[in-house]
């Protein structure tokens, strides 16, 4: 399966993140000496299951790497945009292709595992659309203080993962909705308003549950689709704000030097290891010879 990284975000002057950039992509800005996008691209290309990246919005010269094949698409100046001509990639390099992985290119902590974890308990069904939740709880548990914007549903609170799949189909598909709901994507009840009254007061009123909610949007649009609640709050942990920021910065500066510390003391407990005694070769003793019996005469 195909990976879709939207990195085509650049900060404007208003931006809580602007000073941090001033002018340049926010994919590029530096989490614990990397760009946060080849955060993203080191969890890509660890992954059993993606063949293929696109990177929409950067280009070569931002000198990223990853294992997998890479293919560069330059920004297409919207979030649809962008989204439709990366998928749209995937099938010229597959027509068979069916299904893509839609990445933002801000959540650095993302990890293999938990991509090959989404592809894998996605495709137990066949689905128009994949959409990813974290429970507060969860989110809380791993990232206390992250201040991410939950959605209060009748059963849970949750906020929006993002990391999400989708069936190619929909690049030519219900794009006037698409555009609405990306553009009030910081905000449920904006959302819930673009999918009709109804909707916006049972959300309001906290009358939804989970299912309720995927079944009435689905049906409003037109779609099949189905929400994975994710057990990994890696996928839903963005940086939109600095402390956001900042919190992965310590996070995976201290994993990285908890990594470095471990390979320096395997390094030093194999420089210091005796070398084994070689084995001496077994000495095998000759037989000795008979000397030949004297003739009776």
């Amino acid at each position: 399966m195909d990976a879709v990284v939207i990195a085509g975000g650049i900060p404007n002057p208003e931006d809580p993140l602007y000073t941090y950039l001033k002018g340049d992509a926010k994919a590029l800005v530096d989490v614990a000496g990397k760009p946060m996008a080849q955060w993203v691209l080191d969890a890509l290309s660890e992954s059993k299951r993606v063949k293929n990246v696109i990177l929409v919005g950067l280009s070569p010269k931002n000198a990223l790497i990853c294992s997998k094949p890479l293919y560069y698409l330059t920004n297409q100046g919207r979030m649809l945009s962008n989204i439709v001509a990366g998928i749209n990639k995937s099938v010229e390099l597959d027509k068979k292709s069916k299904y893509v992985l839609i990445v933002s290119s801000d959540i650095p902590a993302l990890k293999a595992h938990m991509v090959d974890w989404l592809v894998d308990t996605a495709m137990e069904t066949q689905d128009d659309l994949y959409y990813g939740i974290c429970m507060k709880d969860v989110m809380e548990a791993r990232f206390p203080g992250s201040n991410r914007t939950y959605t209060k549903l009748k059963d849970m609170e949750v906020c929006g993962a993002d990391v999400n799949l989708t069936h190619v189909r929909m690049a030519t598909e219900h794009l006037d909705t698409w555009e609405d709901l990306l553009g009030a994507r910081k905000s449920p009840l904006k959302q819930a308003s673009k999918l009709g009254l109804g909707l916006l007061f049972s959300l309001f009123t906290r009358q939804l549950t989970i299912e309720d909610a995927v079944r009435r949007i689905s049906e409003r649009i037109g779609i099949k689709g189905r929400a994975i609640i994710w057990p990994y709050a890696e996928a839903a942990m963005d940086v939109d704000k600095p402390h956001q920021l900042e919190l992965l910065r310590a996070e995976l500066g201290k994993s990285q030097r908890k990594a470095a510390a471990k390979t320096k003391t395997l390094a030093k407990k194999m420089a210091t290891k005796k070398p084994a005694s070689p084995k001496k070769k077994a000495v095998v003793s000759k037989p000795a010879r008979l000397k030949s019996q004297p003739k009776h005469k």
